[in-house]
């Protein structure tokens, strides 16, 4: 199957399904109950990215070619994790958009230094 190097969330989610389809007599059901789980395989994937970030630092993920692919390839991880949580939670490519949509633009609207100084 053929993808747009830029994908759009319905493709990652369409080839999470697909990859899912694959695995299904391995992995967990594409049930809510098991959401928890995705969410708690993506920590562990962000905890692999962090890992990378302190053992080689910003300027090896941004200058070595070899770290970067690694970097890339973990955060490609934790993406497909948040995708298989969408999933398990039959949140739409189009829910997600939208909610994202309109958390940037309450966001753009912040003014987070001054937000921080009341807390």
């Amino acid at each position: 199957m053929e993808y747009e190097k830029d994908l759009r969330i319905s493709d990652m989610m369409k080839m999470q399904n697909i990859l899912w389809e694959k695995n299904k007599n391995d992995w967990d059901p594409m049930e809510e109950k098991y959401a928890r789980n995705s969410l708690l395989w993506m920590m562990e994937e962000v905890g692999e990215v962090i890992a990378i970030i302190k053992k080689k630092d910003d300027n090896a993920i941004m200058n070595n070619e070899d770290v970067r692919n690694k970097f890339v390839e973990e955060m490609c991880d934790v993406l497909m994790y948040y995708n298989d949580t969408l999933l398990r939670y039959n949140i739409t490519a189009d829910e997600i958009s939208s909610a994202y949509i309109k958390k940037h633009d309450k966001n753009i609207k912040r003014n987070f230094k001054e937000e921080y100084k009341q807390i």
